[in-house]
């Protein structure tokens, strides 16, 4: 599988602190990525090489956010403090994901301050919410240049990732029998104190060298 992102979610109140201390820390200023309308939530995000991204997400004063999967859960981890909200992967086409979890994609959309409309399709948050550990699918509706990965990221990568979690489960809900989720991408399996399960920390390369993101 392909890591498309990673999301990261920020109190409203402090997401261009966030965004600062971030992006001070990776040596990389983020891009405002505009409002999702129908998340309720609204983001800034970082090109990574490869076409991967970073997004610092906040959930907004928005019905929207207390109704859709993503916006509650942007919501539900700022109100824990924020962090690590989960990764994402990316799929060609969605009908076989569709068909293996037995229900339909959700649209979602973004207007960029440019005034572009970006488009998706995504599935599996309401899993997400649930179980932290698992990934949610992805597969865009636009063109290559136009996605949040595209752009001046090739500078900055990441490494690895640390989650805290149960291999097979993820490997079984991603439909991939292999031991290694990701293509390109280290995973390292961990445990916390508290027996939590999610995506722990994030490595990466930097022209200042490797940087641990938790």
């Amino acid at each position: 599988m392909r890591l498309d992102h990673l999301s990261y979610a920020a109190p409203t109140n402090h997401l261009a602190d966030v965004v600062q201390r971030l992006g001070s820390r990776l040596g990389a200023g983020f891009i405002d990525g505009g409002v999702h309308p129908r998340f309720g939530t609204r983001n800034f995000v970082r090109p990574l090489a490869g076409g991967a991204y970073l997004e610092v997400v906040a959930a907004l004063d928005h019905p929207a956010a207390d109704s859709a999967p993503f916006g509650r859960a942007v919501k539900q981890r700022s109100m824990d403090g924020g962090g690590w909200l989960g990764w994402v992967v990316e799929v060609p086409e969605m009908a076989s994901v569709e068909s293996r979890l037995g229900r339909e994609a959700v649209d979602g959309h973004r207007r960029r301050p440019d005034g572009y409309d970006l488009r998706w399709r995504q599935i599996g948050v309401n899993e997400l919410l649930e179980d932290p550990q698992l990934p949610f699918f992805i597969s865009w509706d636009c063109e290559p240049e136009q996605r949040p990965g595209f752009g001046n990221g090739t500078d900055l990568h990441i490494t690895k990732l640390e989650i805290a979690g149960d291999r097979s489960v993820v490997c079984d809900w991603l439909g991939d029998p292999r031991n290694d989720p990701l293509d390109d991408i280290e995973v390292e399996w961990v445990s916390t104190s508290d027996d939590a399960v999610g995506l722990v920390a994030a490595h990466f390369a930097t022209p200042s060298g490797i940087v641990r993101v938790d």
